[in-house]
């Protein structure tokens, strides 16, 4: 057999990027399965949603947002602390970057550490790495609701803290007026979950259950196309928590029954394939999420630190 690329190292082939207006001053930029981005008007400022990985690739975003607005960035919403989301920042000029309170401590914790891993995993999506200029700090967190004043009569943004999922600091953002959710990594619509850093218990029930709640009848997920309409929301959160189900089921049966993680994530790997295999980057975070997933089964109840290294040894212990 041939041994599997790591991660997303071959995955060299630039994707197509698509500028969508949800509503008046209101974007979201998808890109075949490439981490979204976002922005909403203020009456005379903007407030972004989300930095991609490098300044250099966050401006090409930009370019694209100036053609329908000229407002200055006033805030950058970080959905949560993850390289190729945040490291873009410094290209935002924004005036307040926001965060959950516990998205600024794992960047001090874990963010170098994070940076090294997920630019080893994702070459492609570090363009011109080198522009960096270091991590992206919060300078405003909140531990449940932040409300921002649009201004005029656009009515409010809500950036709200659902409970641990995809980390523990995912934030979400709700336009309630125009019944639109920028929901991060918190769902993904037709794209595979990466659970490596997730708590796969609370995001399966108790923080999709919040999610839901919204009613949204638009989502932008953190990868994967705009869920359009109430129904396709709800698939688009029914998906996110069927595989994350079908993940603890059969990693727990392996567990119980005394196996091994090479076992388990045979098992996963089987009983997920033929629905989501075809998604972008199912080969890629499997290991990763079964090994977390491992672990927290385990009693491990926090994340294990990616490091280059250990991104390495997992891989070549599971995905060969």
């Amino acid at each position: 057999m041939t041994k599997k690329a790591f991660a997303s190292s071959a995955d060299l082939a630039e994707k197509a990027q698509t500028l969508e207006v949800l509503a008046d001053g209101v974007y979201a930029l998808t890109a075949e399965g490439d981490p979204n981005i976002g922005a909403i008007e203020g009456e005379d400022f903007l407030v972004c949603f989300e930095a991609l990985a490098t300044p250099v690739a966050a401006r090409e975003w930009l370019a694209k947002l100036r053609e329908h607005t000229g407002k200055p960035v006033r805030y950058l919403v970080l959905s949560h602390y993850h390289a190729v989301r945040v490291l873009g920042a410094s290209a935002f000029d924004a005036e307040v970057i926001v965060a959950h309170e516990n998205t600024r401590a794992l960047v001090a914790e874990r963010g170098k550490e994070d940076w090294a891993s997920e630019f080893g995993r994702m070459p492609r999506l570090a363009k011109n790495a080198e522009s960096v200029p270091g991590l992206t700090w919060p300078t405003l967190t909140f531990s449940d609701r932040l409300t921002i004043d649009l201004g005029g009569d656009r009515g409010d943004l809500v950036l709200q803290y659902c409970g641990r999922g995809h980390t523990e600091g995912d934030l979400v953002a709700w336009l309630p007026r125009q019944k639109i959710l920028y929901a991060g990594d918190l769902v993904e619509a037709e794209a595979a979950l990466y659970t490596g850093d997730a708590f796969h218990r609370d995001w399966s029930t108790s923080t999709l259950d919040r999610v839901a709640e919204f009613g949204a009848e638009t989502l932008i997920g953190g990868r994967g196309g705009v869920s359009r309409g109430a129904d396709a929301v709800d698939a688009a959160i029914a998906q996110t928590r069927h595989f994350l189900t079908t993940m603890l089921r059969e990693v727990g049966a392996v567990r119980d029954a005394g196996g091994t993680l090479k076992q388990a994530f045979e098992r996963t790997h089987a009983a997920l394939v033929d629905q989501y295999g075809h998604w972008p980057i199912f080969e890629h975070c499997l290991p990763f999420d079964v090994s977390r997933l491992w672990d927290e089964l385990g009693g491990i109840e926090r994340p294990v630190v990616w490091t280059a290294e250990r991104d390495r040894e997992v891989w070549d212990q599971l995905q060969d």
